[in-house]
């Protein structure tokens, strides 16, 4: 009704305030995207260079005769290479923001001016928790279609200049919205993955009067060795590991694809029509008990989190 319709509306403004305020949440991946483009650009340099020893090899991969799965495929590596680095500038910057947000606001005391607002702690603690969850992904994105595009501008122009045809070995075959869409629901499955840990950061943001880095390590770090000490079992270290591990998440599919070729045959699972997509299983990620429990797990932080926020005395 009109009442959810205006909740969605405060959380969509209170969003935009979050990125306005904190612009690391888009200039983070800008810089990472210009760095990229930058090796980009030195290895161009340097392949001119050495263009007597690199030529010949590019003949080769412009030949007629290669299949063109293998030239999709080779496209597809170099652009999920190019995005692991966005991932993990990603990581960390979704884990200083959720510590950053809400000690932030205590300390220059802008929190006084949002609580004269028509807002609640709720909506504002849940508006941070959704910039981290959605915001950011799909910021880094952004940076990674364009970090895409201009490298591949740049190869085209190398190849041209080395008497390739960029249209044919490049545009022709490169899987774009293959590897955008397979990257995109990466992105947004990581934060999802890693929200008891958010949840636990937000909590701590909200709490800590100082050092909340140090307040929020310190637990995550003393808490499995005592369970070692007193179970002598290291349950809740492996279950903190595993949240920060990427490979560690119930999304991948590999066994099932892997199946599809002979392990010893790289060049005829090469010449397969290979989909990134089909690597990503949605529906065992959407089912997980894991991700469910994680996402309990940020529930009760988070509550925790607007608790703290609505009862401590900032005046």
């Amino acid at each position: 009704g009109q009442r959810g319709r205006g909740m969605i509306a405060n959380q969509v403004a209170l969003i935009k305030r979050e990125v306005w305020e904190h612009r690391s949440i888009w200039i983070t991946p800008a810089a990472v995207a210009f760095v990229v483009t930058f090796i980009a650009i030195a290895m161009v340099i340097m392949a001119a260079a050495f263009g007597e020893a690199v030529n010949p090899e590019i003949e080769k991969l412009a030949d007629a005769t290669l299949p063109e799965a293998v030239r999709r495929a080779a496209l597809a590596v170099l652009l999920v290479g190019n995005t692991s680095v966005f991932l993990m500038a990603m990581w960390f910057l979704m884990i200083f923001y959720c510590l950053d947000s809400l000690y932030a606001e205590r300390k220059d005391k802008s929190i006084l001016f949002w609580r004269s607002l028509p807002i609640t702690d709720a909506e504002t603690v849940v508006s941070k928790l959704l910039t981290a969850i959605v915001a950011i992904p799909i910021a880094t994105m952004a940076a990674v279609i364009v970090s895409h595009l201009l490298n591949l501008v740049i190869m085209s122009v190398w190849l041209a200049s080395a008497g390739a045809n960029p249209f044919r070995f490049i545009w022709g075959a490169v899987p774009l919205f293959d590897t955008w869409a397979a990257v995109f629901i990466y992105l947004l499955a990581v934060p999802i993955w890693f929200a008891p840990l958010l949840g636990w950061f937000l909590f701590i943001s909200a709490w800590a009067k100082r050092g909340p880095l140090l307040r929020a390590a310190l637990p995550i770090a003393i808490l499995p060795i005592l369970e070692y000490i007193v179970f002598r079992s290291w349950n809740l270290g492996l279950a903190i590991v595993d949240r920060l591990r990427f490979e560690a998440m119930p999304i991948f599919d590999i066994s099932e694809f892997a199946s599809r070729f002979d392990e010893d045959d790289l060049h005829s699972m090469l010449e397969q029509d290979i989909s990134l997509i089909s690597v990503l299983d949605v529906g065992k990620f959407v089912t997980s008990g894991e991700v469910w429990a994680g996402l309990v797990v940020c529930g009760l932080f988070v509550t925790a989190a607007i608790y703290v926020r609505r009862y401590r005395d900032e005046s």
